[in-house]
């Protein structure tokens, strides 16, 4: 797939004409739908972005746009969109030729994919440092999308409990610790404290995924003609995870009926919580009980995680001048002085490096936590993007997974109602029927 790419040096006059022919012959759609918002008393054309955002992380896009509005002249609107009905809004707009000029989207649609700008001059900008192993993009080279910010698992551990058994942990993703030594030093932890479990794990494939990968394995993985299967260590890691789901080390619960691993972690009775990066926020506020901690991800022996990303940042080609209006726009986003500001204001992790942002957290845990999964994103491994793209790939072939069966039928095995050779025999059964050639 080959994007048109967008003119370079957008023109004044150039904008000015377009705007006043999009007014003329398409006024009855952008009546009914929030789009490019052109006026027939403003000759200069306004750029529309949308998003699906809590208030709180608009407040960086809103920053971003009064400041490119006094340093260019070029207005931004920014029209939130609840999350209910934003896909269905994105196609919408797009089947009436109608569509924003730049978006924050939660994925992508084969609906409007073939109208995307191709951002990958924004990539291979130097100064941007955006890791290219988390942005979207087609088999010939076109950026589809940069995400707005990444996601990540993260481990969460009980400082105070690993405090009082006397228990000591890594603090530097330069010198992490191994899933066993992290199990190891987690029960020294439950034994000595009381503590009920050593661990809750998300019932998510997402965060099974950085487990498998971090363990060397590749979890479901496609070959070159888009067949599924898996890998012997990738067995190993289940087997293992299996194994620990024992209402000892960890609760049965949770992968096999749905208990709430979080609420469990901030009772106080639990060792450690493997999750994700966007509970800092949450656990800032909600934690008063016991101090907390952000430590590495274990390396056994792979440094790795399963990164997505929490929105992907992309640009509709609606007309020349248009597009060319969106690439600058963008182009001006992801300048690290920029880029840095919406990391810091929205509470981001940046998908680029070097930027060492501030985030204005009262909490040092979560200022430790952030600073931590900054420091470990440069040292992942390319695995750790893999379902992210792979996810762009099947977009482009019109498919999606919209059914995971990781958590169902690991649960199973759990429970001991199948092997875990059959439960990822099924799950590879699962993708081949949803994603596979």
């Amino acid at each position: 797939m080959t994007l048109k790419k967008s003119p370079t040096g957008p023109s004044r006059l150039r904008r000015a004409l377009a705007a006043v022919a999009a007014v003329s012959a398409a006024a009855i759609v952008l009546a009914g739908c929030s789009s490019s918002g052109s006026s027939s008393s403003d000759s200069d054309k306004k750029l529309t972005l949308w998003l699906s955002s809590s208030a709180a992380q608009q407040a960086g896009y809103d920053q971003l746009v009064k400041e490119y509005k006094q340093k260019t002249g070029v207005q931004v609107k920014i029209v939130n969109i609840p999350y209910s009905g934003y896909s269905t809004k994105l196609r919408d707009a797009a089947q009436a030729n109608a569509l924003p000029d730049i978006a924050s989207v939660p994925a992508l649609d084969p609906i409007w994919t073939k109208k995307l700008i191709d951002l990958s001059s924004i990539v291979d900008t130097k100064s941007n440092k955006i890791n290219k192993n988390f942005i979207a993009k087609t088999s010939d080279g076109d950026v589809l999308a940069i995400p707005s910010d990444v996601t990540a698992s993260g481990l969460f551990i009980n400082k105070s409990l690993f405090e009082k058994a006397g228990v000591s942990y890594p603090t530097s993703p330069d010198k992490t610790w191994t899933w066993e030594e992290f199990i190891k030093a987690a029960d020294q932890v439950r034994e000595s404290t009381g503590a009920k479990y050593d661990l809750t794990f998300d019932a998510s494939p997402s965060r099974l995924r950085a487990m498998v990968y971090e363990m060397g394995g590749k979890y479901v993985h496609a070959d070159s003609s888009g067949t599924f299967s898996t890998d012997k260590k990738t067995q190993k890691a289940v087997d293992y995870f299996v194994s620990l789901n024992n209402d000892t080390i960890m609760p049965k619960s949770v992968w096999t009926s749905g208990a709430d691993p979080s609420a469990l972690f901030q009772s106080g009775q639990v060792v450690a919580y493997w999750s994700g990066v966007w509970q800092v926020s949450s656990f800032a506020e909600s934690i008063t009980k016991f101090d907390w901690a952000s430590v590495p991800t274990p390396a056994q022996p792979v440094q790795a995680s399963d990164v997505n990303s929490g929105g992907l940042v992309v640009g509709f080609n609606n007309s020349d001048s248009e597009s060319t209006a969106a690439k600058a726009f963008l182009s001006w986003m992801y300048k690290p002085a920029q880029y840095k500001k919406l990391t810091e204001v929205n509470g981001y992790l940046p998908v680029e490096s070097g930027l060492d942002p501030q985030y204005p957290f009262k909490s040092t845990a979560a200022q430790d936590a952030f600073k931590l999964y900054n420091d470990e994103l440069p040292l992942y491994a390319p695995i750790s993007g893999y379902f992210n793209q792979a996810q762009t790939k099947w977009v482009l072939n019109g498919k999606s997974l919209t059914t995971d069966p990781s958590v169902t039928e690991l649960g199973k095995a759990i429970n001991g109602q199948e092997s875990t050779s059959e439960a990822l025999k099924n799950i590879v059964d699962g993708y081949n029927q949803q994603v596979g050639k």
